[in-house]
């Protein structure tokens, strides 16, 4: 009796040292995503691939693909945290409308599961990776191809950059400003005072 408590105790220690972290690079022609495992406090490569939305040409079953998709990676690999590329600022506003959009299908699909969202910017993730914010795409996949023992890169490089996410914000845990972070709903909305309650 006492060896089979014994072993659930330590069985229970062992899954308060893991936890999955999702990171999601939106966008309305390729969504990138990538996980990471992290196991007492070192990373493991999962998975990455990417949503291919070139297809598709109305806007809004484009939308329905990226929530579909993430509560699907949501529902399959339980994620504690999900890391999310914040749009960044362009001269081309339906650019940054249409990111937008697909940021926040993204992350309703996760606050819907209840949980936590971190945005971070994409040069705050590149210096997390590289240490250069200014780094290239291909910069940033062969130091993830290190940091992981990846076999090979994609073709496209929209995956890499999901997994920079999950593996910045890996880099970026217990600090104290990381970026802006969600809990759920009611933290989404005291935290965005444009959106109606």
């Amino acid at each position: 009796m006492y060896l089979r408590s014994e072993s659930l105790l330590i069985a229970n220690k062992k899954l308060e040292k893991e936890k999955i972290i999702l990171g999601i690079d939106p966008g309305t022609t390729i969504m990138g995503f990538g996980l990471i495992k992290v196991v007492n406090k070192k990373m493991q490569f999962v998975q990455m691939n990417e949503l291919l939305l070139k297809k598709y040409n109305d806007p809004y079953t484009k939308l329905k693909l990226i929530f579909e998709r993430t509560i699907e990676l949501i529902d399959t690999y339980h994620p504690d945290e999900i890391a999310i590329e914040a749009p960044f600022y362009s001269k081309n506003v339906q650019s940054m409308l249409k990111l937008g959009r697909a940021q926040g299908v993204a992350m309703a699909a996760g606050l819907s599961r209840q949980i936590p969202i971190t945005e971070y910017l994409p040069k705050k993730i590149k210096m997390a990776i590289t240490g250069n914010g200014n780094a290239s795409k291909e910069q940033v996949a062969k130091m993830l191809q290190g940091l992981l023992g990846l076999k090979e890169l994609p073709k496209n490089l929209d995956s890499t950059d999901g997994l920079a996410a999950a593996v910045c914000h890996f880099y970026n845990e217990g600090r104290v400003e990381v970026g802006k972070s969600y809990s759920g709903w009611a933290a989404f909305v005291k935290q965005n005072d444009r959106v109606k309650k």
